[in-house]
């Protein structure tokens, strides 16, 4: 595929999980089945929870939580009061409500999305929670609609990879975040190659699986962007959650969820 077909199998792939249609490999249907595998899937709390997120996190996020990521960048972020957030495929706004608890009223949360549907669940989510210093943009997360040296931290969970553009969107990440700002990103890598039986399956890209870049090819375009004290790592204990994103098919053997963090000088 080439990028613009990606882009549009992704786009129409989560405005249908918006939409309560379709699941992604890394989320349940409404259904509670796998789109990968037969079986019945974890709820999105269920989920959330094993990334990292907490009861207390659930509640304040309200509807927000669709059980789509491989992490909790919130961990490593350790935004301040009043800071500004930049979370690239904010999705249904679960992590930007988060941000919003910790930034503060004085803060500012940015959330980017692609899909149209994405973003009308995020605002009404915002709406219902009250939320006045969040808002979400349409874009694309390698041409973020976003001035210059704006953000504090750039954060995203299990988005990066779905890019066919990765360099592209780091270098957009750079451009936006002041000078001393920083990314706290988790997302997944590739820990060996997918076997062509895998590699060629749309529905494995979709669900955060197939696009997967190497750790050392993160960190090279993390270098070439312009960001220093990178850190990728990998985390051996999302094995048990990624095999349930494709049953059956071993990708736990071949990607693994990570956290990466870099910061612009």
């Amino acid at each position: 595929m080439n990028p613009d077909q990606i882009r549009a199998m992704v786009r129409n792939r989560y405005g249908a999980i918006a939409d309560g249609a379709a699941s992604s490999c890394c989320a349940p249907s409404s259904a509670g089945v796998s789109c990968c595998g037969g079986g019945e899937s974890p709820s999105s709390d269920d989920l959330a929870r094993r990334m990292g997120y907490g009861d207390d996190d659930l509640e304040a996020a309200g509807a927000g939580n669709l059980g789509l990521g491989c992490g909790n960048p919130q961990a490593i972020a350790a935004m301040r009061p009043g800071e500004v957030v930049v979370d690239l495929g904010s999705g249904a706004g679960f992590d930007c409500f988060l941000a919003a608890a910790q930034v503060g009223e004085s803060g500012h949360v940015i959330g980017i999305d692609m899909t149209h549907e994405m973003l009308a669940k995020a605002r009404d989510n915002a709406t219902k929670l009250g939320l006045t210093q969040v808002e979400f943009r349409l874009g694309e997360i390698e041409h973020l609609p976003i001035a210059d040296n704006v953000a504090d931290v750039v954060i995203s969970n299990c988005v990066i990879n779905l890019s066919p553009d990765k360099p592209g969107v780091l270098r957009e990440a750079f451009r936006v975040l002041k000078p001393g700002g920083r990314v706290a990103v988790s997302d997944v890598v590739m820990l060996k190659t997918l076997p062509p039986e895998l590699a060629t399956r749309t529905e494995l890209f979709a669900g955060c699986v197939g696009g997967a870049a190497s750790a050392d090819d993160l960190r090279r375009w993390l270098g070439e962007a312009g960001f220093v004290d990178i850190k990728i790592e990998p985390k051996s204990e999302s094995r048990d959650l990624i095999r349930e994103w494709a049953p059956g098919l071993g990708v736990e053997d071949y990607v693994a969820s990570a956290v990466i963090q870099a910061r612009k000088p």
